[in-house]
C-alpha cells in the first residue's frame, strides 16, 4: 500500500491527536504504538516532535503492507472507550484523502478495513440472523481474508480462501436445511448438486423461465470453474501455474457471487418465498 504526502500527513494528524477529531498521544505512547508494529526505538532526550516522528515512521512504511496495519491499528475502535472523540469523522477525513490514492476505509464487523477503490470485490453480507446457525464467524473470516491476501498480493491464498468461503457456506446451508450434517469428501461440484436439490435450484425445473434456467445452469459452471481453477492455481497444491491478481479477483468474487444466491434463497425460502416469483416489467409490478 503506497499513500500520498498529504495522506501520510493526514494520517500522522490523526495518529498524534493533533486533527482535533482524534486522542492525543505522547511520545512515548507514539513510541510504544509503532514498536508493536514491529519498530525498536526509545522515547529520551534529542526525541523528535510528535508529529515529525509519526510521519517519518508512516514514511519508513509507506509502499508496505505494514502500513495496512497502521491504518487498523489507528482505526482500532477500543482507542476510542472513555474519550470524546468517536471513530466515524475519522474515517471520513482519511477517506477525504485516501479516495485520491485509489483507497478508501470500509466497515467490517465493528472495525474498518482498508481497500483497493479501483477493481473492488463483490461484498458478500451474510445473514446475520442465521449466524451461529450456518458458521458466520468462520465464513466471515474467509470473506476477510480474501481480501487481505489480494491487497497483500498473496493470489494463491486467495484462491484458497474463495474455495473455503463457498464450501463453507453450502456445508452450513445443507445442514440447516437437511437438518443433519452429511459427509463432504472436498468434491465442490457435487457438493453444490446436493445444496441445489435441496434449496430446489435445478436447472431442469419445468416450473422455470427460460432466463432463470440460464442462470441457474452458469452457477453451476462456474462452481465447476472455480473448483478447477482452484487445484490448478491455489496453494492447497503443487500448483502448474503461478496467478495473479484478476485471477484471484475472478475466483474471490465468483465464490461470493454463488455464495451470495445461495444465501439470500436459503433466507428467502426460510421466509416461505419462491425464487419463480418474478416481476413483470412491461405493467412495472
Amino acid at each position: 500500500m503506497k499513500i500520498s504526502e498529504r495522506a501520510i500527513s493526514a494520517l500522522g494528524r490523526v495518529l498524534t491527536g493533533s486533527s482535533g477529531i482524534s486522542p492525543y498521544n505522547s511520545g512515548p505512547e507514539l513510541v510504544r504504538f509503532f514498536n508493536e508494529l514491529g519498530a525498536n526505538d526509545a522515547y529520551g532526550q534529542g526525541f523528535p516532535s510528535r508529529w515529525r516522528y509519526a510521519e517519518e515512521k508512516i514514511r519508513d512504511l509507506n509502499g508496505t503492507t505494514r502500513l495496512v496495519e497502521v491504518f487498523h491499528s489507528v482505526l482500532d475502535p477500543r482507542n476510542f472507550l472513555e474519550t470524546q472523540f468517536s471513530l466515524e469523522p475519522v474515517v471520513q477525513y482519511l477517506n477525504g484523502y485516501l479516495k485520491y490514492d485509489g483507497y478508501e476505509l470500509v466497515r467490517h464487523g465493528e472495525t474498518y478495513r482498508v481497500r483497493e477503490t479501483e477493481g473492488a470485490l463483490v461484498e458478500l453480507e451474510v445473514p446475520r440472523q442465521e449466524a451461529g446457525e450456518i458458521g458466520y464467524e468462520f465464513i466471515d473470516e474467509q470473506i476477510d481474508k480474501c481480501g487481505r491476501k489480494i491487497f497483500e498480493g498473496d493470489y494463491d491464498g486467495a484462491i484458497t480462501n474463495a474455495r473455503t468461503l463457498l464450501e463453507a457456506v453450502l456445508v452450513g446451508v445443507e445442514g440447516k436445511v437437511s437438518g443433519e450434517t452429511l459427509p463432504y469428501d472436498g468434491d465442490l461440484p457435487k457438493l453444490y448438486r446436493r445444496v441445489q436439490r435441496l434449496l430446489e435450484l435445478d436447472p431442469g425445473r419445468k416450473d422455470i423461465s427460460n432466463t432463470l434456467r440460464q442462470v441457474l445452469s452458469g452457477l453451476t459452471s462456474v462452481v465447476s470453474g472455480l473448483a478447477g481453477l482452484r487445484n490448478m492455481m491455489s496453494d492447497a497444491h503443487a500448483s502448474t501455474s503461478r496467478p495473479s491478481k484478476h485471477h484471484a479477483k475472478l475466483a474471490v468474487n465468483a465464490s461470493k457471487t454463488v455464495a451470495d444466491f445461495v444465501l439470500e434463497v436459503f433466507m428467502r425460502q426460510t421466509n416461505g418465498e419462491s425464487i419463480t416469483e418474478e416481476t413483470d416489467l412491461e405493467s412495472g409490478v
